[in-house]
């Protein structure tokens, strides 16, 4: 597995790659946030540990850029203790908070930890193309343009952009979107798949919503 220790600190950092090293990790090290945002979204992690006091990028800034595309465990380290730093972290999308001076044995089982548990946080923007979803919101966007979806038009959209790439079935859609059990003789999710198209790919060139015959229905940019 890979890590990413994004630590300022030369000593600090230099003991915790060794350490996780050691411990079988191909682990990079960097020292900004800066490095930290441009490293994370070039490559796949399994795991970040983020020092949360960084040149460039603090901590905060940067796992509020990751979470915006990312869902990657993020595991803080602090020197601050204060119960408001550690409540920010994990609102921000921290996976887990360990204070500075800490035993190695702890930040290795903690890291095992998440490894084990894997990202339980549903992106908050969910992004294809130029099209754009903000799913605590509500709020969905293409080529930055506002469109304006009902309830279950929004609901649809979800289910597709979550699985973007993957073919779903009529079947599947319906007991996701309707939670109802799929009729052959109901043509309920095709209408909502035209409603839908009209408003997020009749206005545009790209086309994003595709039929895949005698299977269903897949959200992606074949751009």
């Amino acid at each position: 597995m890979r890590l990413l220790v994004v630590e300022d600190e030369p000593k600090a950092g230099d003991y915790i790659q060794k350490g996780l090293s050691e411990s079988g990790f191909v682990v990079d090290l960097v020292r900004s946030g800066t490095e930290g945002l441009a490293a994370a979204t070039a490559m796949h992690y399994d795991l970040i540990v983020l020092d949360v006091m960084l040149p460039g990028l603090d901590g905060w800034q940067v796992i509020s850029a990751l979470r915006k595309s990312l869902d990657t465990p993020v595991l803080f380290l602090t020197a601050r203790d204060a119960l408001a730093d550690r409540i920010k972290g994990l609102e921000l999308g921290a996976d887990d908070y360990l204070v500075k001076p800490f035993a190695f044995a702890e930040l290795l089982i903690r890291i095992k930890t998440l490894l084990r548990r894997g990202p339980i946080r549903e992106l908050e923007v969910l992004q294809i193309a130029d099209l754009e979803i903000d799913v605590p919101k509500h709020r969905v966007t293409r080529m930055g343009n506002r469109i304006d979806l009902t309830a279950k038009e929004f609901a649809l959209l979800h289910v597709l952009a979550q699985r973007a790439g993957q073919v779903l079935s009529r079947s599947a859609i319906a007991s996701q979107v309707w939670d109802m059990n799929f009729d052959s003789e109901t043509n309920v999710v095709d209408v909502a798949i035209r409603r839908l198209r009209a408003k997020i790919d009749d206005p545009y060139t790209a086309k994003l919503i595709h039929t895949v015959r005698s299977m269903g229905y897949v959200l992606e940019d074949r751009g």
